[in-house]
């Protein structure tokens, strides 16, 4: 019996220590505040404020987005006008592709020309809007509230708008646009854009 209980102390006392040794190994090496160099947060610090800025600035600089008519649609490319509100759409878009559903509700729009596309409210697009009379096949304008307008075909339609960009009107564009299909389910089509 007297054996039964010192192989058990001793059993107890091995885990004991196991346990110790296991905890000490497992300890951090606290480095003293004075220790850390200021240099060193400061520099850290400033490289990831110049890759923020260096996004932002690569953002800003975009003079192109891409864009699919359809979830499977091929990629064109549309050529970003330099103004506030295009660099305002290139911003937004820099930070999450957008998903916008294609309108053919309005009864005075011609959508044998043209189609237009809602942003969300939660963007806050600036526009400096001109009377534009004639627009051509490939143009890209942004109107009052938060609205894309894209012209596939050449229209004579007078509205307020902005221009934001161009595609190069191919065959193969035209035929993109007027070919993409209704969404199953949603009852319209979509238009995708993203940076490239």
């Amino acid at each position: 019996m007297k054996n039964k209980i010192v192989k058990k102390v001793t059993g107890m006392a091995a885990m004991m220590m196991l346990s110790a040794a296991f905890l000490v190994g497992c300890e951090q090496e606290e480095v003293p505040q004075s220790d850390i160099d200021a240099g060193d947060v400061a520099e850290a610090e400033s490289d990831s404020e110049s890759e923020t800025m260096a996004d932002s600035q690569a953002v800003s600089n975009l003079s192109e987005l891409e864009v699919r008519f359809g979830d499977d649609g091929e990629p064109f490319m549309m050529q970003m006008e330099d103004n506030e509100t295009a660099a305002a759409i290139v911003r937004y878009v820099g930070t999450s592709d957008w998903r916008l559903p294609i309108y053919e509700r309005d009864e005075d729009a011609d959508y044998d020309v043209m189609q237009y596309y809602d942003v969300s409210s939660r963007y806050d697009i600036p526009s400096n809007p001109e009377t534009v009379t004639s627009e051509k096949a490939g143009e890209v304008y942004y109107s009052d509230p938060n609205r894309i307008v894209l012209f596939y075909h050449d229209a004579e339609i007078t509205g307020e708008y902005t221009k934001i960009g161009t595609f190069d009107a191919t065959e193969e564009f035209v035929t993109a646009v007027e070919e993409n299909p209704v969404l199953e389910g949603w009852d319209n089509k979509i238009v995708q854009i993203a940076r490239p």
